[in-house]
């Protein structure tokens, strides 16, 4: 089996949902708090069937399973993404970083802003792993873990500081999001960041190599690939590559009440969200 299929079924998948994810938010936002929330609650079924999809192939290594599990994880990563990118589960702080504040209070001010988010990521990758751990079919388990660390490592490198941020795609609930994100050359973390990730993507080419089952090779190219766009995702926020004309052309045009970013948020780069994003 060729593993270009699901490294390139990876790359859409991530490009896709991304893309679709910032259309509902968008959509949603210029319409206001009700129409965010209905956003919500529409995708619950999404998130239903993730959950579904997840736990109905443990048991099963097939290539269906393998491709039902990761997509299945993408869904349920995809609705946290939603409800954070709507507003609607973020953090108790909402207000932008004061200027001038000592960095304890920068930290904690900033994971005000995310608290209840990650919060919930984190609970959800605990609840996988004591579901998955042990089954014959990890896939899910490990593309949802591959994008939570993948993110953690995102925010903390925004946190510490980074060349380019990309705030075009930010919804107006998350306008304070950009003033605690710090504009820098180079952080410490991200050579650590950056290495780490082309080691994971490293281990699982070498379990493809090391694996002779198709389902099983064709999960590790999954995760391969994944991992590679996160590494990417990385590169992105150091490199001047225009990410953002990736999704531009779905997001609806901007109408007259389109937010203004405001003064003290960081005018250029990369949403925060991404694939890892996603």
């Amino acid at each position: 089996m060729s593993l270009w299929i699901p490294a390139l079924f990876a790359l859409f998948a991530w490009w896709f949902s991304t893309g679709a994810i910032l259309w509902v938010v968008k959509s949603a936002d210029r319409r206001g708090l009700a129409a965010r929330r209905r956003a919500v609650l529409l995708g619950l079924p999404v998130l239903g069937l993730g959950v579904l999809g997840f736990w109905t192939t443990l048991w099963s290594s097939d290539l269906l399973s393998i491709y039902v599990a990761f997509v299945s994880a993408l869904a349920i990563w995809g609705w946290i993404e939603l409800a954070f990118l709507t507003g609607i589960i973020t953090g108790p702080n909402t207000s932008p970083l004061p200027r001038d504040v000592p960095e304890w209070e920068r930290f904690i001010r900033a994971w005000g802003t995310l608290a209840y988010h990650e919060m919930l990521l984190a609970g959800t990758l605990i609840a996988m792993f004591l579901a998955g751990w042990d089954h014959v079919n990890p896939f899910g388990l490990w593309t949802f873990a591959v994008l939570f660390f993948a993110r953690i490592s995102a925010k903390l490198n925004l946190f510490l500081g980074v060349p380019k941020i990309n705030v075009d795609f930010l919804p107006e609930t998350l306008a304070h999001l950009p003033s605690h994100f710090r504009h820098r050359t180079m952080n410490w973390l991200f050579p650590v960041s950056v290495t780490a990730l082309t080691f994971a993507a490293a281990c699982w080419l070498e379990r493809i190599a090391a694996t002779s089952g198709p389902g099983a090779s064709a999960g590790f190219a999954l995760l391969t690939a994944i991992t590679a766009l996160a590494l990417f995702e990385h590169w992105m926020m150091v490199l001047p590559i225009p990410d953002e004309k990736l999704w531009r052309w779905m997001i609806p045009a901007a109408g007259p009440s389109e937010f203004t970013k405001p003064e003290d948020t960081i005018p250029t780069g990369k949403t925060e969200g991404g694939h890892h994003g996603l």
